[in-house]
This record gives structure tokens, C-alpha cells and sequence, in this order.
């Protein structure tokens, strides 16, 4: 249905936003299949791309121009450009997840590092919180030796499940499965999942995400009796 519309008016630029955010969440969540995430995510970032080149011609070819002049295009996004900022970096971050092991897509992390940073400074309380919570998945992708942050990821989680006030345990459940695995504390990594299976998933705004989060919280339990 949302391709149609697409179709129906490429140059709208609200759509093509909505089709990459509706793509990536999508891809992140249901689909288990690694083929058909990539092809999902690639549509995501397509459209991210797309609707950031027609609201302005100088961020055409942000993916493959020179890191410097793409540093200073993203620069001067402002405030009321952060929703196609956040969505351009979040299909991004997903098409990079979706390509593990692809060390010509890890290369781009530095590209939707530089975009995720800048949309901290626009909004670091962007919705309750998630531009923290990718940057905190960014910063754990890789360990240190490969140029990985734990650290900095482990306060930007922090900060996102401070922001949501708690409420939304996906926050919870990544960075037990980001920070906590990659730094081997299976103490924090068993308390994150614990709290998460103790707290009801019906909040407004976070029921989906939140049963989800438990599903994953409880695999995670029991897979981490291998894994440490």
C-alpha cells in the first residue's frame, strides 16, 4: 500500500519518509529471513535517500560523496529538518544490521555516527529517547579492538531508558544484548532482562515494542546460559 502511494506521488516527500520509517521498522522487527532483510532495508534507505535529495539538491548522493562534504551537508540540518534526519539514520543504522560480517557496509557507521550525533544536538530527547538508544547500538556494533565504543554506548542506553522514563524495554533488552554480552557481564546482561520480564508491557505509546522486548528478553536468558 505504500509503495502505491509512492508511486502514486514520487515527489512527496512526507510519503517517501513514512515508506522508509514503515520499511526499516518493519525489517528490524519481523523479519527473520537475512535475504529479505536486506532487500527490505535497501528499500528503507532508498526511500531515506530519496526524501532527504528532494527536500534539498545538496544532500543528493549523501552515500557515496566525499566523508568531508557530507560532514558539512549534515551540519547544517536544523531543527525542523530532525524527522527526515533521525529516519535517513535509522534506515541507515538498519541496512548496516542487516549486513553483518560486510565490512563495506560497517564502513558506513561513521556516516550515520556523524547523522545520529548531529540529531543529538538538534533533539537528544527525540522520540523519548531513541536517537540515545541507536547511538548506543552504534557504538557496540564492533568491540574495541575494532573500533567499537562500549562505553559511550553504555551511557547513550542509559540515557534513552532515563529519557522514556523506563517504559520502553527494548532499551532495556539491547543493551543487554549490545553492551552487556560485548563487555562479558553477565550480571548486568541477567538484571537488564529480569527487569524488563518484571515490569508490565502495556504502556501506552510502547505495548508493541514492549511485548516484543519481552519475547526477546526471555530468549536472550537462555541463550546467555551458553554464551557466558
Amino acid at each position: 500500500m505504500v509503495d502505491s502511494f509512492v508511486e502514486g506521488d514520487s515527489k512527496d516527500i512526507n510519503m517517501q519518509i513514512a515508506a522508509a520509517n514503515r520499511y526499516s521498522t518493519y525489517a528490524g522487527v519481523f523479519v527473520k529471513d537475512e535475504q529479505r532483510a536486506k532487500r527490505l532495508t535497501q528499500k528503507s534507505l532508498d526511500f531515506a535517500l530519496n526524501a532527504n535529495c528532494l527536500a534539498d539538491e545538496s544532500r543528493c548522493g549523501l552515500k557515496t560523496m566525499e566523508f568531508k562534504k557530507f560532514e558539512t551537508i549534515i551540519e547544517k540540518y536544523e531543527k525542523e529538518d530532525i524527522e527526515s534526519l533521525f529516519i535517513l539514520g535509522s534506515s541507515w543504522a538498519g541496512w548496516i544490521q542487516s549486513r553483518r560480517g560486510d565490512w563495506n557496509a560497517a564502513a558506513d557507521l561513521a556516516r550515520v555516527t556523524k547523522i545520529m550525533n548531529h540529531a543529538l544536538k538538534l533533539d537528544d530527547r527525540y522520540q523519548q529517547g531513541q536517537i540515545h538508544l541507536y547511538l548506543g547500538v552504534l557504538n557496540t556494533l564492533l568491540p574495541p579492538a575494532l573500533g567499537g565504543k562500549p562505553e559511550i554506548g553504555k551511557n547513550h542506553f542509559e540515557k534513552a531508558i532515563e529519557i522514556a522514563q523506563g517504559k520502553n524495554l527494548m532499551a532495556k533488552v539491547l543493551y543487554a544484548e549490545k553492551y552487556a554480552r560485548l563487555v562479558f557481564n553477565q550480571e548486568l546482561h541477567d538484571e537488564l532482562l529480569n527487569q524488563v520480564l518484571k515490569t508490565e508491557p502495556q504502556l501506552r505509546g510502547f505495548t508493541l515494542t514492549n511485548m516484543l522486548a519481552h519475547e526477546q528478553a526471555k530468549a536472550l536468558l537462555i541463550s546467555g546460559e551458553d554464551y557466558f
